[in-house]
């Protein structure tokens, strides 16, 4: 399940596909306009800053701005990033991998089953990126 971080940073990455080069937006616009409170929307768009989705700009006709084209931004990255693994249970996480306790995965149904699950969902998730947000 997506967090309510990650439904926000969604949020903010399509108003600010919307606005693709249009010059940086305010963190207030952005806010007001979804609905998401102040201080929690500059934690996560610092942190996309920090990873490069994001760019900005201080002082007047400053704020934040899509560093890349929002075409090449997979949304499977951006859960990455904010939410963490995309695979249901650890053992089967491509990149926050860690083995289950007590568990052959091996001889493990569920592992294999998680397994086609995670591969169905990176499918889509790979395939789609911040320009299919905004419809």
């Amino acid at each position: 399940m997506l967090s309510k971080k990650s439904q926000y940073a969604f949020k903010a990455l399509s108003y600010l596909t919307e606005h693709y080069k249009q010059g940086p937006v305010l963190i207030s616009e952005i806010a007001k306009k979804k609905k998401i409170p102040l201080k929690f929307l500059e934690n996560i768009l610092l942190e996309l800053k920090k990873a490069g989705i994001l760019g900005s700009k201080k002082g007047k006709g400053g704020g934040y701005y899509l560093q890349k084209d929002p075409a090449k931004v997979k949304v499977a990255t951006i859960i990455r990033l904010v939410n963490g693994p995309i695979a249901m249970l650890p053992c089967v996480s491509l990149y926050f991998y860690e083995r289950c306790k007590n568990c052959d995965e091996k001889h493990c149904g569920l592992h294999d089953m998680m397994v086609e699950v995670r591969d169905a969902s990176l499918g889509i998730l790979e395939s789609r990126t911040l320009s299919d947000l905004i419809v």
